[in-house]
């Protein structure tokens, strides 16, 4: 079955920035924007249409689409951005990126390999694809987010494209990238030469590194495997953590459907709400509790609580025990 590609919509954020940079009213398109930069998914459909109409609003330019990458944060990707900045290397930044895609782009589909001279990340086709317009941001976000974090960063040895371009726009690529640019190949494709791999990356914190891959390895190990209106559940909620206390009706409203929708379909694992947002939590707290880094008070915080008695309270009702005594049993075992 072929995988189904949505982009976060954190995402969004990226072109609002961009239409801001360039003093553009783009009167229709600003509320879509701020209608999808608050859901978990945006529909690759949904984001060629807004990406297309912003692009429509400056004509006159030859490959604006590199403009808008170019815009990027890390909150444009939302944690993966974070564990990006928080690697080591660039190398390390690279295995980042391929473990939790699927955090961005709800499926994996980078490949990496490498030869005794260069590394190169690739992305196959799809059925499902994002089009030359929004492969051209996705490029430019990630070879402007890595020339950020490096001193005086060489170019790449090349990038390659799905689609064709005209010769301006083929002139504009050549020019934001540094290096040659393949038009028509059977990937996306950025390569660089091996050395990249080792370039320290000077932003990196270890700290946060290790908090935001634990937060990463809960929301992918969360997921239910079974329908996507499942994972979709989870992956709000997820979302929401961050924020407090989630609700039936905020997650309804997230996923655009009614509450009494939402209850009906947790009804069919035999589920209330509150059983169910409880389990979510419950997994994530003994893999919180796993990591010695994160103190009490630090996973009743990703858990949503307000203070840590409330932590406390919820996990004695989970388990019968207490957090603290389950982290130190885990102790004595190692």
């Amino acid at each position: 079955m072929a995988s189904v590609i949505r982009v976060t919509g954190a995402w969004t954020g990226l072109l609002k920035d961009w239409l801001d940079q360039q003093q553009l009213a783009a009167s229709d398109l600003r509320p879509v924007l701020a209608r999808w930069s608050s859901q978990d998914n945006v529909p690759v459909g949904i984001w060629r249409r807004m990406l297309a109409e912003a692009l429509e609003l400056v004509p006159d330019r030859a490959a604006p689409e590199l403009e808008v990458g170019a815009c990027v944060t890390p909150s444009h990707v939302g944690v993966l951005g974070y564990l990006v900045l928080a690697t080591n290397t660039l190398g390390e930044a690279m295995l980042a990126y391929q473990r939790y895609e699927s955090l961005f782009y709800g499926t994996s589909l980078v490949q990496i390999s490498s030869t005794e001279d260069e590394a190169e990340i690739r992305w196959p086709p799809s059925d499902n694809e994002l089009g030359q317009q929004a492969d051209g941001v996705a490029i430019a976000a990630l070879v402007t987010f890595l020339r950020r974090q490096v001193d005086q960063p060489p170019p790449p040895s090349a990038i390659s494209f799905l689609h064709s371009a005209g010769p301006e726009s083929a002139r504009a690529y050549e020019a934001f990238f540094g290096c040659p640019v393949i038009w028509d190949d059977r990937c996306v494709r950025v390569r660089f030469p091996l050395r990249y791999l080792s370039m320290p990356m000077p932003r990196r914190d270890p700290t946060l590194r290790r908090l935001l891959d634990r937060q990463a390895q809960a929301m992918l190990q969360a997921l239910p495997q079974s329908t996507e209106a499942d994972r979709q559940m989870q992956r709000v909620v997820l979302r929401m953590l961050s924020e407090g206390e989630p609700t039936l009706a905020r997650t309804a409203t997230a996923m655009h459907m009614s509450s009494r929708t939402l209850q009906r379909r947790l009804s069919r694992h035999s589920l209330t709400w509150q059983q169910w947002l409880d389990r979510s939590r419950e997994q994530l707290a003994h893999q919180y509790l796993e990591d010695r880094s994160l103190t009490l008070a630090d996973i009743a915080l990703l858990l949503g609580f307000s203070e840590q008695s409330a932590f406390n309270r919820a996990y004695r009702r989970w388990t019968g025990r207490s957090p603290g005594r389950d982290r130190r049993e885990a102790t004595l075992c190692d």
